[in-house]
């Protein structure tokens, strides 16, 4: 290997370790409609409601989870609060769409689209890194 190829792959593998790390870091807000009574959710009940095996809060509102299409946050998210890596997240809801238990929750490409959404639809529940003082939304927090 040459110097000038030991020096690509070194700095190709820091440029991995600093995006991971990056996203690692990233924070993640869990944002619920402002109509939506509940004041916090536990790690067990958002990880079921992103994974399709409950549809209803604790207050017996019915939910609609919202996905960001990909990215730092939506990664963070997989992660953090279901697990997943996102393969693994897009084929358990292939599995359940294909089997007819569920269909997979609306994706948006941008933070901006899910605050929107999420504001005006009763019961939706999505997540992004901050929701810059967005009053139409409630922030969630979760516990363990």
């Amino acid at each position: 290997m040459t110097a000038m190829n030991k020096t690509c792959a070194l700095l190709l593998g820091l440029a991995a370790i600093f995006a991971s790390a990056a996203a690692g870091a990233q924070d993640v807000v869990i944002v619920v409609n402002s109509n939506v009574s509940i004041s916090g959710i536990s790690e067990a009940q958002l990880r079921d409601i992103f994974t399709g095996a409950r549809s209803r809060l604790d207050d017996g509102t019915r939910v609609v989870p919202v996905l960001l299409r990909g990215g730092p946050v939506h990664e963070v998210f997989l992660d953090k609060h279901l697990r997943e890596n996102p393969e693994e997240f897009r084929t358990r809801w292939r599995k359940a769409v294909f089997t007819g238990q569920g269909s997979m929750p609306k994706e948006f490409s941008s933070e901006t689209a899910v605050l929107e959404y999420v504001a005006a639809t009763p019961g939706a529940m999505g997540y992004v890194s901050r929701t810059s003082g967005n009053t139409a939304v409630k922030v969630l927090p979760v516990s363990p």
